[in-house]
């Protein structure tokens, strides 16, 4: 679904949580386009109280991922929600990514 939507002009934000390889496999999927990966930090502290604020979680799932998301991952930005907040995140990934 992704590639087709990409094929037809529009530019792609996929939100995911990447434990092993989906790099790579999106990589593969959209070899066509242009890709460009950010990797979103925050402190685990901070993660926590969103994890709590949104109602929606699993409690305990941003501590068991920490440690685990950015494990092996290589990313053409990386940001820290945490410090400069998710607006300013928004800002910056749009800028060095071109949109």
């Amino acid at each position: 679904m992704r590639h087709a939507i990409a094929a037809q002009g529009n530019n792609l934000i996929v939100d995911d949580v990447m434990l092993e390889n989906e790099q790579e496999e999106y990589a593969a999927l959209l070899s066509g386009f242009a890709i460009f990966f950010v990797g979103v930090f925050a402190p685990l502290e901070v993660l926590e109280a969103r994890e709590r604020q949104r109602g929606d979680r699993l409690i305990g799932l941003a501590r068991w991922q920490y440690d685990r998301i950015h494990r092996g991952k290589k990313y053409d930005l990386e940001v820290d929600s945490g410090s400069l907040g998710p607006p300013k995140c928004a800002i910056l990934i749009r800028q060095k990514s071109q949109l």
